[in-house]
C-alpha cells in the first residue's frame, strides 16, 4: 500500500465523522426550531404524542439530571466552555481514529455536544423536550443531541469491551 491509498483511506475516514457530526447538529437543531418556532411548546408546556411519551419543554441549565444547577449565571459559560474543550479533545481522537464505528460515533457524540453548545450560547439553557414515561416509571427530558450522545458513548463502550469493528 503506497502513502496516497493510506491517505486516500484516512480522509473518507474523516469524511463520515464530520457527516455524522453535521447530520446530528442539523437534526438537532431542526427538532429544536420546530418545537420552540412551530409547535410553540414553551407556551404549551406538554403534549401528549404517544402513551409513553410527551414533548414536555424543560430548559436545562445544569447539566445530566439538573447537577450542579446551582451555578447560577456562571452554570452556562462553565458548561460552554467545559463542552468545547471535551468535544476539541473527542474531535482529535476522531480524526486519529483507525475504526470506522469509532469515527462515526465520536462524530454523533460531538455533533449532539456542538447543538447543546449551541443552545447555551443562544438562550443560556439546552432545550429538552422528549419526555419517555410508562406507568410509574419516568426517564429525564432529553433532545436528540442527548440522544446522539448517548448512542455514541454506547458504541464506544461495545467497541472498548468487545474490540468491536475492524481497522478500517
Amino acid at each position: 500500500m503506497n502513502a496516497f491509498s493510506a491517505g486516500s483511506r484516512k480522509s473518507k475516514k474523516w469524511i463520515f465523522g464530520l457527516v455524522m457530526i453535521l447530520v446530528v447538529l442539523i437534526c438537532d437543531q431542526l427538532s429544536k426550531y420546530w418545537i420552540l418556532n412551530i409547535v410553540h411548546l414553551p407556551e404549551k408546556k406538554s403534549i401528549v404524542t404517544f402513551p409513553f411519551m410527551n414533548f414536555t419543554m424543560v430548559w436545562n441549565t445544569a447539566i445530566t439530571f439538573g447537577m450542579l444547577g446551582q451555578l447560577g449565571s456562571w452554570g452556562p459559560v462553565i458548561f460552554t466552555v467545559v463542552a468545547l474543550v471535551i468535544a476539541s479533545g473527542l474531535f482529535i481522537w476522531m480524526v486519529r481514529s483507525h475504526k470506522i464505528w469509532v469515527t462515526m460515533s465520536l462524530g454523533a457524540i460531538v455533533g449532539g455536544a456542538l447543538g447543546n453548545i449551541i443552545d447555551r450560547l443562544r438562550f443560556g439553557a439546552v432545550v429538552d423536550f422528549i419526555h419517555l414515561h410508562v406507568g410509574g416509571w419516568s426517564w429525564y427530558v432529553f433532545n436528540v443531541a442527548d440522544s446522539a450522545i448517548v448512542c455514541g458513548v454506547c458504541v464506544l463502550l461495545m467497541d472498548a469491551f468487545f474490540n468491536w469493528g475492524s481497522k478500517t
